[in-house]
């Protein structure tokens, strides 16, 4: 037996060696969806590969350099834990310059020049002999021996000269693929970043990992197709909703489900803070500047050498207390939750987005919309009838702000800006001219006149004659179209204005005038009722017609206590096809004798 100190001690088994697994993002993964934002994008990339039992060393190379590290994240699936996830750059190693091939190369291409070089001169000696012989010594068989011995240099010397410059041409190709073989195969170099993973799995077997990171360099606009159908009474307007996506991160998306996120991240937005509004008694500057400016100079000279100034620095305290100012902020990245905020648009199929920093377009929806057509006209300005139309969005989509692209009745007519519209809201889409219906905007008459007897006044009698012609076919629908024009407007207080045709009254808490609106109140002011013109024809000041149709949002969005200030009315007519409507709009002004208006 051996005793207790003799036996052998039991040494710890050994650690498990580390299994390291190299993959390239692009060759060994599969992008399983791209979510894009504005701005940005949410990529998730999918990774399959077998596992030792214990520690994993994983290493993914070519992630593409716009990646934004912060978002990085690593999700997976199988019987192994994820931990100490780290980026990094790759550094491409130096690549070689020279080789023994290479050098053999340039030994080559050298001997050929200078073979070449020693040909071209025999041709210039035997160029230069030919034509340093005199005919006159030379008889006529020996001329004849001359140039067939000529001839048969020459065309020796010309074929060799061929060989070497097709000789030097083959060895410039070769020079060039082996320079091609020691830089080595073109990478990508926006795609230059490395994930290493340490993968802990409890057995082998195979692991499935994803990763998700955004990215910068990718973003969607949209766009739209608006065609309207002015022969259809029902839905006559025809919403395409696209979206155009571009992106240049470095990674071509191929074969990618695709969803579009109206949601915008956004960097350290806060709610704003108000610094305090404080108020105090205005002094001269200049005298302040002078007399402080003064004591400063007489405080500094009775400590001063003579001779001399000295001038104080400022404290710390007056430098940090400057003025108000904003703290640092810190960057931070907050996504808006979906629902009534933002909208998910996820795009049917598979779609290939290469990373060519070009606008590909796809379609999200095509909608049919109710659309109210209505013909707005401002004589004034423009004789010329504008038509536009009234749409509501009667979806479930939030359409959010971008061009469209306008067809009347398959036409392109213009091009226009669609606002923010969130679902059953309306908004006005331009539709162009229409030329059938025509504004003549008559001249002005005016009269002069004076009254009163101690206080001469002088009166100014304004007349403007309108006519509108509906030159629509007799098989078509009345149109209801809108005037605009104005009165004037008195800056002064001895200037009156008289509205005498239509006779709008400004809005009032008795409603005198027209009437009132009695369900639209602001505190205790009404709007006045709109004025009956004629048959089919009634005006109301700018604005108030929105609310007479019944809109709620017009009610809401009304300033009632400025309506009439700015003089702005309109006129609603409704003309049946070949009809034609007489508008007459009349004022006066008032001002002390031989005053001198401006403006009229």
């Amino acid at each position: 037996m051996t005793s207790d100190s003799q036996l052998p001690e039991s040494a710890p088994p050994p650690f498990p060696p580390i299994e390291t697994i190299d993959l390239v993002s692009v060759k060994d993964s599969k992008i399983i969806s791209v979510a894009v934002y504005s701005g940005r994008a949410e990529i998730t990339r999918l990774f399959k590969f077998n596992v030792n039992a214990g520690q994993n060393q994983l290493n993914i190379t070519g992630l593409p350099q716009a990646l934004d590290q912060d978002s990085f994240r690593v999700e997976g699936r199988g019987a192994a834990t994820i931990h100490d996830v780290t980026i990094s750059t790759i550094t491409p190693p130096e690549k070689p310059t020279t080789s023994t091939n290479l050098t053999g190369l340039f030994v080559k291409q050298k001997q050929a020049e200078k073979a070449l070089a020693r040909v071209q001169k025999s041709l210039s000696s035997l160029e230069t002999y030919l034509g340093s012989l005199n005919a006159e010594h030379i008889g006529v068989a020996k001329l004849r021996e001359v140039v067939q011995s000529y001839d048969a240099t020459a065309g020796e010397l010309d074929e060799r000269v061929t060989q070497l410059e097709k000789q030097l041409e083959e060895i410039k190709e070769a020079i060039t693929k082996e320079k091609e073989l020691l830089g080595g195969p073109t990478q990508n170099e926006r795609l230059n970043l490395k994930a290493s993973i340490g993968v802990f799995a409890d057995f082998e077997g195979e692991v499935k990992i994803a990763l998700i990171y955004a990215v910068r360099n990718a973003t969607w606009t949209a766009g739209y197709d608006i065609r309207v159908d002015m022969q259809s009474g029902e839905k006559p307007a025809t919403l395409v909703y696209k979206g155009c996506i571009t992106q240049n991160t470095g990674e071509d998306w191929d074969d990618v489900p695709l969803t579009l996120e109206t949601a915008t991240p956004t960097f350290g937005v806060g709610v704003p803070t108000l610094q305090p509004w404080t108020l105090s008694i205005y002094r001269n500057t200049y005298l302040r500047t002078k007399t402080a400016s003064f004591s400063m100079r007489s405080s500094s000279m009775s400590h001063a050498a003579p001779g001399s100034y000295a001038v104080p620095a400022p404290t710390s305290a007056a430098l940090l207390d400057s003025g108000p100012a904003e703290a640092i902020q810190h960057r931070e990245l907050h996504v808006s939750s979906k629902g009534n905020i933002s909208a998910t648009f996820s795009v049917p199929g598979l779609l290939s987005i290469p990373s060519d920093d070009a606008g590909h377009n796809v379609t999200i929806v095509k909608l049919s919309l109710e659309a109210t057509m209505s013909w707005l006209c401002v004589p004034k300005k423009d004789s010329r009838v504008h038509l536009k139309a009234k749409i509501k969005n009667a979806s479930e989509y939030t359409l959010l702000p971008g061009n469209s692209s306008v067809y009347v009745d398959g036409s392109f007519i213009s091009k226009s800006d669609v606002p923010l519209v969130s679902p059953e809201e309306s908004f006005d889409c331009p539709l162009g001219l229409d030329p059938s219906v025509r504004v003549t905007y008559h001249p002005r008459g005016k009269k002069v006149s004076q009254s009163g007897f101690y206080s001469k006044v002088s009166l100014h009698s304004y007349t403007q004659r309108i006519t509108i012609h509906n030159a629509k076919p007799s098989t078509a629908e009345t149109l209801k179209i809108k005037v605009v024009d104005q009165f004037p407007i008195s800056e002064d207080s001895t200037i009156t204005v008289k509205h005498i045709q239509p006779a709008l009254a400004l809005p009032s808490a008795e409603g005198t005038g027209a009437g009132t609106i009695s369900n639209t109140t602001s505190g205790e002011l009404k709007i006045p009722t709109p004025l009956k013109i004629g048959s089919g024809v009634v005006a109301s000041w700018d604005g108030a017609d929105e609310v007479s149709l019944g809109s709620v949002q017009a009610q809401s969005d009304l300033d009632i206590e400025s309506l009439g200030k700015d003089g702005k009315f309109c006129w609603i007519c409704s003309i049946a096809p070949q009809a034609k409507v007489n508008l007459s709009l009349q004022w006066e002004v008032s001002a002390p004798l031989r005053t001198s208006i401006a403006g009229l």
